[in-house]
């Protein structure tokens, strides 16, 4: 039978494909210990696919490479007939390798997890980590009698199994039903935690980084039962309101950064199996057998074994303690570490305690973007921050500007009736329609590949960097809604808000104008609500950005940051709604009604038709791409005097027009409009956040982390939300879920 491959590559393929894979299977290891925390730090669409097919290629070429031994052993096919002692040889050292396979099925500590899903699929795992054992087995027991690595083997064997052990076990602690019933484990005496670890006018003061950390930490213990949806005692609720009440924006954006890091470990990394007082033991276990298989090794006779196959063995070991030496650093100056090492008031004083508040503070999040030298903004960040204290952002009119050519139609008969260049205009009529049938065959290829969100995001997404005074901004708002939630009821009303809440509180003096606004905020959608309220923002922030109302050099300051916090909010919000369509299902469907497809359709739905309709606008009038002032003053310059609805009908879903109107209204307002628009998008975030569901925020601390999210956490513990009840029916609710679990593993 005639094969397309040739003979002399099936051939190397036949010699090379254990000892090819093997090597790349620890280069694998090596990637995902060293880039998987840069995770957290970045929501680069290039970089998470990378990370994510190195995460499935180190599982799979682990698992091929130990099935592949084993046929290997038993297909005499293609081996040396003639040399029984180098096929023997080949066995032993081949049945060696298998072990490492299964240090590296149990993968690096740095992520067990690619996604919350990975967490549910424990029991696949534990299946995987039953079979590859007995595979490794069998593959050794072919080769007794005569195998002179039968010792190395077996102590490599027992490293290789806790590995794998370790991360099953840690995907199953992650997985939400038996993270749910942990909940029960007893959380920590706040008084007698703070009476041993802080003083008085330390906790009142400035806050070192250590603090921080232990601050965090006690806080996680509370609050993690937010990503199952627990309830919470209203004792807890107090606590942290009155901490949270008390300190500066920096310093509870500082606690809930290392907060939600350690959501992040608990979730996504082995850190609930390593430390403990059992996870240290089996640790230094799997190192010292590993060390033990090298001394092991060194000593034995390896004339019989080819050079290339004693370089690889040695490679594999080498690397297999230098991956370990990072998980070991890894280990001693993590987050948990200093939890576990400031118990101790000697260690507080010591040396130690100074090295470990030095590698904190390069931790530090950023938020300072003047005067911040490069070495601050860029690289401490990419190789010590914690998140990518990055605001995305998502335009509307420029991403119908950059749109609309599809849309343009080409006057044939204007090509043809001119006298003077007549061939070149012909040319560019015939390249027009080139590029417009181009780009109608790619985006449909584009949509039934499902590849249209990461298109869009890839080309229209825009960065923002973290910002001081929109934090102190957005934290200040919510301080003053938690000092009217005296009570969980008001909490809850508070939290129901998507706008007019803080309209009518603010705005008192205008109560008659304002109340012209709240139709287009409670007689509307919440998308369609946000979308009107996002192109009604641009329009007013591109009409007072040509007319100079609001000059960058002028001395209002504080105007001058509204305006550019009403633009960046306003922008993050539409992201969130055409980007993050699963995210934004919940919210706009409300909790415990969600219909997941229908809701994600509506919504992009809504987005489309007002975006067709601009297109459609922008065309006739000649707007291109980069021409967002002179698109929004055509818009501003529409009569608007009979309503949309009047013209257009109510079933219409196009909200472009009603944006124009709601900016005319907004304009009456003078300067004061930035009030209404940067508070009004802060509610808007802090809605989303709190009917998000939890598990959407667990999933975006592994992409980079988001402002929605510290928003989610930050309102929690203002007490802003509809988690809390008394300490009994807490404990009640606790048990009934504890009795609907079955925990059946270790």
């Amino acid at each position: 039978m005639v094969t397309p491959i040739p003979k002399s590559v099936r051939e190397i393929w036949k010699e090379w494909n254990i000892r090819g894979i093997i090597l790349f299977s620890l280069a694998l290891q090596a990637f995902l210990i060293m880039v998987a925390p840069f995770r957290k730090r970045t929501s680069n669409k290039f970089f998470i696919f990378l990370l994510w097919m190195s995460y499935l290629l180190a599982d799979w070429a682990a698992s091929f490479t130990v099935g592949h031994i084993s046929s290997k052993q038993n297909d005499d096919s293609g081996r040396d007939k003639g040399c029984y002692a180098n096929n023997k040889a080949d066995d032993i050292i081949q049945a060696f390798w298998a072990p490492f396979l299964l240090l590296h099925l149990g993968g690096p500590d740095t992520i067990t997890a690619f996604s919350l899903e990975d967490n549910e699929l424990w029991l696949r795992h534990l299946l995987a980590l039953v079979t590859q054992v007995l595979a490794t087995a069998y593959v050794f027991i072919q080769t007794v009698p005569g195998n002179i690595l039968w010792k190395p083997t077996i102590v490599m064997f027992i490293g290789g199994i806790i590995k794998y052990v370790e991360r099953t076990r840690a995907l199953y602690k992650a997985s939400l039903s038996t993270f749910r019933a942990s909940l029960l484990e007893k959380t920590p005496n706040y008084a007698e935690y703070t009476s041993k670890a802080f003083s008085k006018d330390v906790v009142q003061g400035h806050l070192k980084e250590i603090e921080i950390v232990n601050l965090a930490h006690y806080y996680f213990q509370i609050f993690k039962g937010l990503i199952v949806d627990s309830i919470l005692s209203i004792e807890e609720r107090d606590e942290s309101r009155k901490f949270f009440m008390s300190r500066t924006a920096t310093d509870a954006y500082r606690v809930m950064g290392v907060e939600l890091n350690f959501i992040y470990e608990v979730l996504y990394t082995k850190v609930q199996v390593v430390h403990n007082t059992v996870g240290y033991v089996f640790r230094f276990l799997a190192f010292a057998s590993i060390f033990a298989t090298l001394v092991l090794f060194y000593f034995v006779d390896k004339d019989d074994f080819k050079a290339f196959d004693v370089r690889t063995t040695y490679t594999l070991l080498l690397g297999a303690i230098f991956l370990d030496a990072i998980a070991l650093f890894n280990l001693i100056f993590s987050d948990w570490s200093v939890v576990g090492m400031y118990k101790y008031s000697k260690i507080r004083k010591s040396c130690v305690s100074r090295m470990l508040e030095w590698l904190l503070k390069l931790q530090e999040p950023n938020l300072h973007n003047s005067g911040s030298n490069l070495f601050n903004r860029r690289i401490r960040a990419t190789l010590f921050g914690r998140w990518s204290e990055v605001i995305s952002g998502y335009n509307f009119i420029t991403y119908s500007l950059r749109e609309r050519f599809d849309d343009i139609e080409i006057d044939q008969d204007h090509v043809e009736c001119c006298w003077n260049g007549v061939l070149i205009n012909k040319i560019k009529y015939a390249y027009g329609k080139v590029t417009k049938c181009f780009t109608k065959i790619s985006n449909i290829m584009i949509d039934i590949l499902g590849l249209t969100g990461i298109v869009n995001e890839l080309k229209y997404t825009i960065g923002y960097r973290m910002n001081e005074h929109l934090w102190n901004f957005i934290f200040k708002e919510l301080q003053d809604k938690a000092k009217d939630a005296e009570d969980v009821k008001m909490a809850k009303r508070i939290c129901e808000a998507k706008g007019s809440y803080v309209l009518l509180k603010g705005m008192k003096d205008n109560e008659e104008e304002i109340k012209e606004l709240v139709p287009y905020i409670d007689e509307v959608s919440y998308d369609k609500s946000l979308v009107l309220w996002h192109i009604a923002t641009e329009l007013c922030y591109q009409n007072d950005f040509i007319s100079n109302e609001l000059d960058p050099m002028k001395d209002d300051k504080y105007n001058n940051q509204l305006y550019h916090f009403s633009k960046l909010l306003s922008d993050y919000m539409l992201y969130l709604l055409v980007l993050q369509p699963t995210m934004m299902s919940a919210v706009i469907a409300g909790v415990g009604q969600i219909r997941f497809w229908d809701m994600k359709e509506e919504i992009k739905e809504s987005f489309v038709h007002t975006s067709e309709e601009a297109k459609r606008f922008f065309s006739r009038r000649g707007n291109g791409k980069g021409k967002e002032k002179e698109a929004c003053m055509d818009i501003l310059a529409v009569n608007t005097t009979i309503k949309p609805a009047t013209v257009k009908g109510d079933r219409s879903k196009s909200v472009l027009f009603d944006a124009c109107v709601l900016a005319k209204k907004l304009d009456q307002f003078g300067d004061k409009k930035w009030e209404i628009l940067s508070s009004f998008w802060v509610e808007m975030l802090s809605y989303a956040a709190s009917h998000c569901r939890p598990d959407s925020h667990a999933q975006l601390v592994s992409k980079g982390g988001e402002l929605i999210t510290f928003v989610w956490l930050l309102m929690a513990h203002l007490g802003l939300g509809d988690q809390y009840q008394k300490e009994g029916l807490v404990r009640a609710d606790l048990v009934v879920r504890k009795e609907g679990h079955c925990s059946c593993f270790f």
